[in-house]
């Protein structure tokens, strides 16, 4: 099990037949963070013709578009539509426009929002969350040669390392290959390695 979000907040803006579109994506996890966001972009751009905004949230399997005032459909959903087909989560997106005096139409409305959502999309540090655990490791010098071979096998991260009187390592482990990993270090080591293990997270495995 796993999702895919982005670190902090990300921006960029472009214009169309002179409207400016400024395209603002943040992570957010809650209902309250994500009108937070909506509320702060909205007080940045008090003088803009709209301040249309779409967001995603696993807590409750939430999701929420506004058009602000837009044609409906034209404006919100395409918003929405971006964020969901990058497979993205616990993520607020808001558009701002600022008219330039000429009518875009009902398509040009859609292509100019979805662009605005994914350039932002674009600039933003995409994360892939993945269930895992933090492991703590420690052997010998003369098994920490092989104990390094076998961690690209099974994708792992890792975190840190202590040389001192042995050999201490921090590893990110997802959840899924963990028991497979444990038998292949227990077997590698010929049961000489110490490891404790962290309850389920989420980190990044990018």
């Amino acid at each position: 099990m796993g999702y895919i979000t982005i670190r902090g907040n990300a921006e960029d803006r472009f214009v169309e037949k002179h409207s400016e579109f400024i395209g603002y994506i943040c992570h957010v996890e809650t209902n309250d963070e994500a009108v937070e966001f909506i509320n702060k972009i909205k007080a940045m751009h008090r003088k803009a013709t709209h301040n249309v905004y779409a967001y995603i949230l696993r807590q409750g399997n939430t999701s929420r578009y506004s058009d602000d005032g837009e044609p409906q459909g034209t404006a919100g959903v395409p918003v929405l539509q971006v964020l969901s087909k990058n497979g993205l989560t616990d993520v607020c997106c808001v558009v701002t426009r600022y008219f330039g005096g000429i009518l875009l139409g009902g398509g040009g409305l859609v292509r100019a929002y979805s662009h605005a959502a994914a350039i932002s999309v674009s600039a933003a540090e995409v994360l892939n969350m993945c269930e895992c655990y933090r492991c703590s490791v420690e052997c010998d010098y003369s098994l920490y040669g092989k104990i390094s071979y076998i961690l690209p096998e099974f994708e792992i991260i890792t975190e840190g390392s202590d040389f001192s009187d042995v050999v201490r390592l921090t590893l990110l482990i997802k959840a899924e290959k963990f028991d497979d990993f444990y038998k292949k270090l227990v077997d590698t080591a010929n049961g000489s390695v110490e490891m404790t293990k962290s309850e389920l997270l989420f980190e990044n495995f990018n």
